[in-house]
């Protein structure tokens, strides 16, 4: 097992965070996962970073390797009060099999909840502002105080995904880190399988991306990993990779 990776305190002055990720992406390219999120726990330029994990169909990648790298990361799980209670036993089971040590459940305001959405329904008619409400501004907030943050996109995914690099600027504050962006799906099967661990028990009944329990169905053979997600709508993505600097902003005025 490799030693604790301390994350080091961002030092000051510093070049604009799109340089800083471009540079990171230069200097690391052709790096695999593992290389990449070993420095990422430990390069000055990167600054104290978390990972935010969705305890999803295949976070368990992911956090199995933060595991083994440094347990004590600071793990963010944004806890809509939508989810799948097969999520969360999977995060708590999870959480304590990996001697992950520093979770962090972040949920949406109790006040802001009962004057925006008081019957649970605003999903239906505004999904862009449930998922704002529920997961973005949340989010906004558990990330003060941290120069980067690490995801578990992939360029598989398709979409707005499809180009993900494993480094990049997350509006003028913040780097974003992708280890597993060039992960394909066989990559990550081959990974959970040769280390014996547990999945989300709602992948063996179909559900090939996991989110919000109302706006998540199973996916059909043939069809794209997150078509399960906002089905018959044109949403693709929650917003937090979009929307949290923009909530932010508006949170500190």
């Amino acid at each position: 097992m490799m030693g604790v990776l301390v994350a080091m305190p961002l030092e000051l002055p510093l070049v604009s965070v799109t340089d800083r990720a471009a540079k990171l992406n230069h200097q690391y390219h052709g790096n695999g996962a593992v290389s990449v999120l070993s420095h990422a726990l430990s390069d000055p330029m990167i600054g104290r970073i978390c990972l935010v994990s969705s305890f999803g169909a295949e976070s368990v990648v992911l956090l199995h390797l933060i595991s083994i790298m440094d347990p004590s990361l600071p793990i963010l799980f944004i806890d809509s009060e939508l989810l799948f209670t097969e999520t969360l036993t999977y995060q708590t089971k999870l959480a304590a099999a990996f001697g992950l040590t520093d979770i962090r459940v972040l949920r949406p305001k109790r006040e802001a909840l009962f004057s925006r959405d008081p019957e649970n329904l605003l999903h239906l008619y505004e999904p862009d502002a449930c998922c704002d409400l529920r997961k973005v501004e949340p989010l906004a907030q558990g990330l003060a105080g941290f120069d980067g943050w690490i995801t578990g996109r992939k360029r598989y995914h398709g979409g707005q995904r499809q180009a993900l690099s494993s480094f990049e600027a997350d509006g003028d504050s913040r780097i974003k880190i992708n280890p597993l962006a060039h992960w394909a799906r066989q990559d990550l099967t081959d990974y959970i399988e040769n280390n014996n661990l547990p999945r989300h028990p709602l992948v063996a009944k179909g559900f090939a991306s996991i989110g919000c329990k109302p706006c998540t169905s199973r996916v059909d053979l043939g069809e794209d990993s997150r078509a399960g997600r906002w089905r018959k709508t044109e949403k693709t993505e929650c917003g937090i990779h979009f929307a949290v600097n923009r909530v932010a902003h508006e949170v500190t005025q």
